[in-house]
């Protein structure tokens, strides 16, 4: 007891020291001011402060913020686009004067996300409205390359970086979207017409060809089969030369007349047309003066063939 009323007056600097001491989150940094101006920043962990004098202005966060994005853009043929975004950006750095940039550009976040929603929206609107709405959904890339040029620029003044902007849908008036999908259906229409049209040229195609095919293969057996029933009517031809030949040969030798030769080969054709005419009429001169007239012509015939031999 006697040492605390020796040293009471320890007691207030102690408050006081105590009083100046305080806590920086990880992830954020403090920015002190003293008197209203600025001395300087403070990391995380623990720090101190004068009391009275110096004050916390602001915890200025470095780690990576987002914000949505809903918007309307016009096109250069005048038809509204719905833009829904994703916007992510950071603090530049950690440097002290990147985070004093970002302490007292803006009065408050709200504000700093007011200038910033507004700088995407019209960077991505002047964009647009060179653009027709036919082009619009072919040039999302280029959108966003070109935002992130131009509000790198802004966001640099201030202190922040523009990590990421995802275009994540592009939407268009009710008439567009129906027009737009009549004329994908009626592209697919005519791609599948011209489909259709190719395979029906290719199946003609095959067909012709397989018919063309098919004509010489014909044509070729005919031509074949042409040749080899000339060949046996020759070879029939001499063989019944030759038979005749020798009957007649025989026929000599045995002193017999050789025209009895020729009368049967006369009654066996007659035979031969009464058994295979099937029905059909043949006349045939069957008195004996037409009979001696064939004679005469088969004689006639066989004497060539002697000659000829």
């Amino acid at each position: 007891m006697d040492l605390l009323k020796e040293y009471w007056w320890f007691i207030p600097i102690l408050l006081i020291i105590f009083s100046g001491l305080f806590t920086v989150n990880q992830g954020t940094i403090a920015v002190i001011t003293r008197l209203g101006k600025y001395i300087g920043i403070r990391r995380p962990g623990l720090n101190f402060k004068i009391p009275f004098l110096d004050q916390v202005y602001k915890r200025v966060s470095i780690q990576n913020r987002s914000v949505e994005l809903e918007f309307q853009a016009v096109t250069l043929d005048q038809a509204n686009v719905y833009f829904k975004s994703m916007l992510l950006y950071s603090v530049q750095n950690e440097e002290e004067e990147t985070i004093r940039r970002v302490a007292f550009k803006f009065i408050s976040d709200k504000d700093l996300m007011q200038a910033l929603i507004r700088t995407v929206e019209g960077s991505i609107r002047a964009f647009v409205s060179t653009k027709k709405q036919a082009e619009v959904l072919n040039v999302r890339r280029d959108i966003v390359e070109n935002v992130k040029e131009q509000v790198d620029v802004a966001l640099e003044g201030w202190g922040y970086h523009l990590q990421d902007l995802q275009i994540n849908d592009i939407t268009f008036d009710e008439a567009i979207i129906q027009s737009m999908s009549k004329v994908v259906a009626s592209n697919n229409l005519k791609a599948a017409a011209e489909n259709e049209g190719q395979a029906l040229l290719i199946t003609k195609t095959k067909a012709a060809e397989a018919e063309g095919n098919s004509i010489k293969i014909a044509a070729e057996a005919e031509r074949q089969a042409a040749q080899l029933r000339g060949q046996g009517v020759a070879l029939f031809r001499e063989e019944v030369a030759k038979g005749m030949s020798q009957a007649a040969s025989e026929m000599k030798q045995a002193n017999l007349d050789t025209n009895v030769i020729l009368f049967s080969m006369w009654v066996e054709a007659i035979k031969n047309f009464a058994e295979y005419g099937k029905g059909n009429v043949i006349f045939l001169d069957g008195s004996s003066d037409g009979m001696e007239k064939t004679m005469r012509q088969i004689m006639a015939m066989q004497q060539l063939q002697d000659n000829k031999s």
